[in-house]
């Protein structure tokens, strides 16, 4: 009769592994707190802040040397007499079309379409327009004009921002009964001139450089 014995020790080996992994299991939160205190990057929402600050002061500077933050200017516009307003909102206009066109052609930037809502549109539009004539300035000619001195200003402003309180308040009921009368979806010039977006977008601005050169040989300053 023969017998076998084990040896307890054959496997002895194998209970050390799990061991082997021990050290990083014990270095690792050490590693991710180490981590955590690195500097981050600036986020997305703080350089949109940034850049909305520079471009807002650059705005605000533009609109000064171009006059359109003065009262008798804006007045003048309205009275039809001082076309100074119109003739640097269509220079902007144009130079952003084509900015704009240039950039979205480069994949650089996406078209982000304000929806068309003919009651919603036409209401805001009559709100802001009666706010302009009775103040002479609209939201951007009057951080302008209080930046520059002119605290009657400070009227516009004030009534600017109780405003947009109210239409946050309200925007809900809003959206529900003034939203849908007449939307129309998000339209733009080529929906309605289906050629290509390069012709439409150099016709548009073509067309607003020769009403620009009709209004300078045709109207004061």
């Amino acid at each position: 009769m023969s017998t076998t014995t084990e040896k307890p020790n054959d496997t002895a080996p194998n209970d050390t592994a799990p061991n082997d992994t021990a050290p990083n299991d014990i270095t690792a939160p050490h590693a991710k707190n180490d981590q955590d205190k690195q500097p981050k990057p600036l986020s997305a929402a703080g350089r949109s802040l940034a850049l909305g600050v520079l471009f807002g002061i650059v705005f605000g500077f533009l609109l000064q040397k171009g006059g359109v933050a003065k009262f008798h200017i804006l007045i003048g516009q309205l009275l039809l007499e001082d076309f100074t307003v119109v003739k640097v909102m269509l220079s902007a206009v144009v130079v952003g079309m084509l900015g704009i066109h240039t950039l979205h052609r480069a994949e650089m930037v996406e078209f982000h379409i304000k929806p068309t809502r003919l009651a919603s549109n036409v209401i805001g539009g009559l709100l802001f327009g009666c706010g302009f004539a009775l103040s002479a300035y609209c939201p951007g000619t009057g951080a302008a004009a209080l930046g520059q001195g002119n605290f009657d200003a400070i009227a516009m402003m004030v009534g600017m921002v109780a405003g947009s309180y109210v239409f946050a308040e309200a925007s809900s009921w809003i959206s529900r009964n003034l939203d849908p009368i007449g939307d129309k979806g998000k339209l733009t010039l080529f929906d309605f001139f289906p050629q290509n977006r390069t012709a439409v977008t150099l016709g548009s601005a073509s067309l607003l450089v020769v009403v620009l050169i009709v209004l300078e040989f045709t109207t004061t300053r």
